[in-house]
């Protein structure tokens, strides 16, 4: 049994002070600065309650922030994500801010806690950055609050995730046409991937690169669960996002794993977040950044980390991902989507193709790999590419430019 080394729940007062003395001490620094587009009216409330936070008045700046919350998520989801002000984001991560900081009654409230730091993820996940990195900062100190041993579990109705292992189902392996292999390579040098793959846009497989990263080694269900277990993500529900009863939910990584790792249901969800390393650090913390990604133009905090975490069984159909070009491909013969939300995924079902509605397809060219645990796949820009899991998989890619 692992000896747990965090600190135990604070008092309430404790840990709000804890908390208070990370954020700015005066109303005039506490408030963001904000454009026009955000009303006079939600201006003044952002105002009112950090006069009230500032004075102490708990209870009331907790009213005053859900207000806020209330108003600013509905500006979030009127019309598309793209189109919503950044304005309007940090309102909303504003309002998690003072909830988080206010929500404390009774000390030792674990539910409290764990109430506050879903707050936090919502305004990482639906906000926008405020002081800097204060939410991940408070997210931080809250985390700590909560012992494993006093984390909530995903409901009383379930069992706990730890009781249980990850479901086994026979791993059917591909029949991979060994004509038409993805190269590989043990480690090759910066000159000869640039040369060889990168001008050129040829996929490749690099092996050796991760094989020091302390995730190796370290990450299993039990561990992810005691590192992120009480944080709020979002999870794809369906196995792959072109089918029609496919959707989006956010929960606890602990409700997820209990959903969709270890539970007998043959229901498929999948945790796909652009965000999770930014969110949780200390997952950021035990994976690299392969070294071929500096022959790019852009700066090391430009690339983006994306995290794909999902059981035996989900896909990511045929698409391209829509990044700056080394080399356009030809896709005529794949049959994109015509609508602007799906342009870069093909309507093709890979595994079982309907040749009469698609007959070009059956002219593609095509590569193929099974990719094992370490080993990294060297994706081209809008390189048309399809993926399904043979196993439960934690996938991390590197997009950069």
């Amino acid at each position: 049994m692992a000896e747990d080394h965090r600190e135990p729940l604070a008092g309430a007062g404790a840990l709000r002070e804890t908390l208070r003395a990370l954020l700015p001490h005066t109303k005039e620094e506490l408030v963001p600065e904000l454009g026009e587009k955000v009303e006079r009216s939600v201006v003044r409330l952002l105002w009112e309650a950090a006069e009230l936070f500032c004075g102490g008045c708990w209870r009331e700046c907790l009213q005053a922030s859900e207000a806020i919350l209330d108003y600013s998520w509905e500006k979030l989801n009127t019309g598309p994500w793209q189109d919503v002000h950044k304005d309007w984001r940090r309102v909303y991560a504003f309002g998690c801010l003072l909830k988080a900081v206010c929500l404390f009654e009774e000390p030792g409230d674990a539910p409290a806690v764990a109430a506050a730091l879903k707050a936090c993820d919502m305004g990482l996940l639906m906000g926008a950055a405020i002081h800097g990195d204060i939410l991940i900062k408070v997210a931080a100190v809250l985390q700590a609050h909560l012992p494993s041993g006093k984390r909530p579990g995903p409901g009383p109705a379930q069992e706990q995730p730890s009781m249980k292992k990850a479901r086994e189902d026979p791993v059917s392996v591909p029949d991979v046409a060994l004509e038409r292999p993805v190269p590989r390579l043990r480690c090759p040098s910066l000159q000869h991937f640039r040369k060889q793959f990168l001008v050129p846009g040829r996929p490749v497989i690099l092996e050796g690169v991760a094989d020091q990263w302390p995730c190796m080694t370290k990450w299993s269900l039990e561990y992810i669960q005691d590192i992120a277990g009480c944080r709020t993500v979002p999870v794809e529900v369906g196995s792959r996002y072109t089918d029609e009863d496919w959707s989006q939910t956010l929960m606890t990584v602990n409700e997820f794993i209990s959903r969709y790792i270890r539970s007998e249901s043959r229901d498929v969800g999948y945790l796909a977040q652009h965000q999770l390393f930014d969110q949780i650090p200390e997952l950021k913390q035990d994976i690299g950044i392969p070294d071929y990604c500096c022959l790019g133009d852009g700066e090391e905090e430009e690339i983006t980390i994306n995290a794909w975490f999902g059981p035996q069984g989900t896909v990511s159909p045929l698409h391209q991902d829509p990044q700056q070009n080394f080399l356009v491909q030809e896709s005529e013969a794949l049959y994109a989507h015509e609508t602007h939300l799906l342009h870069n995924t093909s309507q093709v079902d890979v595994e079982n193709p309907d040749l009469e509605k698609f007959p070009k397809f059956a002219e593609a060219p095509f590569l193929s790999c099974v990719l094992s645990p370490g080993e990294i796949l060297f994706i081209p820009v809008q390189y048309w590419h399809y993926v399904r899991a043979l196993d439960l998989s934690f996938s991390v890619s590197f997009w950069w430019s």
